[in-house]
């Protein structure tokens, strides 16, 4: 994961709504839910949940797969695990100046 796809994610993110749909389809698992099913847990209506997802599909962070006439919402664990391990990747590693960064 590079800067930009990062910082796409955690933008994707940075939204009230989207973080409480993606924490729910968290919690979902891979089982996933469709739209309905995310509106009835967090009483939203369905345009809503539509505009806030495709926001988190762009980001990579959710997948969408159709089953008959219902399309269901899961999150890409891999793109969450590539996320909070670039965030983390250089943690407690230091900061020291080199003679480059003083000029």
């Amino acid at each position: 994961m590079n800067h930009t796809s990062a910082a796409l994610s955690l933008a994707a993110l940075g939204h009230d709504t989207r973080l409480t749909i993606f924490r729910l389809l968290v919690r979902a698992g891979n089982d996933g839910l469709n739209i309905g099913e995310i509106g009835q847990h967090l009483a939203m209506a369905a345009s809503t949940l539509a505009y806030h997802l495709k926001t988190l599909v762009d980001a990579g962070l959710v997948t969408q797969e159709r089953q008959g006439r219902q399309i269901v919402n899961r999150v890409d664990y891999d793109v969450m695990h590539q996320t909070v391990s670039f965030l983390t990747s250089e943690c407690c590693a230091g900061v020291k100046l080199t003679q480059e960064d003083a000029a």
